[in-house]
């Protein structure tokens, strides 16, 4: 049965991370223009940084950047941040928040957000997982593949931590791997309609 019920017309950006993940937002933003259409959600793992990142960040981009409360309409040229001690769903075009399901240990919100996505969004997916221990989100990157999503990993050689990372990569479900400038890039290719291809783990990004 297809759960899916509201419609989108523009592509949302899950970016997943935890230690290092500033850096990595931070060149990714820098790159990111204010106005092509894209809805940047910034799915942080480490809870003490996360609720200090819609105040950092406004100074990286002109974008608005809102934290997440319940019931926030997802709209493009926007980046939203997750709050502390909640997991992150969407419904009807929606954020919903939920009492965060892992409160000890490495959580795994960036793995319950991009399964939501693949439930309840149908707009263009887009999947990156930048520096951060552990291996959230690498569970549900084969799911974004499947309903036609893309999956980026951050070039290791470029990660503060590259645990994430190489977890998704580890995976097989990962198109591209590419720095956080590159990462930018193709996000405003994919955005642009010129066609996101399928990229090879094997063949990485020229360093940039």
């Amino acid at each position: 049965m297809n759960t899916k019920r509201f419609e989108t017309d523009f592509p949302i950006v899950c970016v997943g991370g935890s230690a290092g993940g500033l850096d990595a937002y931070t060149r990714l933003l820098r790159h990111l223009p204010n106005d092509m259409g894209v809805a940047i959600v910034i799915v942080n793992h480490l809870r003490t940084v996360a609720t200090h990142l819609h105040e950092i960040l406004p100074n990286v981009t002109t974008m608005p950047v809102e934290l997440i409360s319940e019931r926030l309409l997802i709209q493009p040229n926007r980046v939203f941040i997750i709050p502390s001690q909640r997991d992150l769903h969407v419904f009807d075009g929606e954020f919903r928040l939920q009492p965060i399901s892992k409160p000890r240990g490495w959580p795994d919100v960036i793995t319950v957000f991009l399964r939501s996505l693949t439930q309840h969004w149908d707009g263009q997916l887009i999947a990156v997982i930048v520096s951060g221990y552990d291996g959230d989100g690498a569970e549900a990157l084969c799911g974004i593949q499947e309903v036609g999503g893309i999956t980026i990993a951050q070039r290791l050689d470029t990660a503060a931590q590259p645990d994430m990372p190489e977890s998704a990569i580890a995976t097989g479900c990962i198109d591209f791997v590419l720095s956080p400038e590159a990462i930018a890039d193709k996000i405003v290719r994919i955005a642009q309609g010129d066609g996101p291809g399928r990229g090879s783990v094997a063949a990485q990004a020229p360093k940039a």
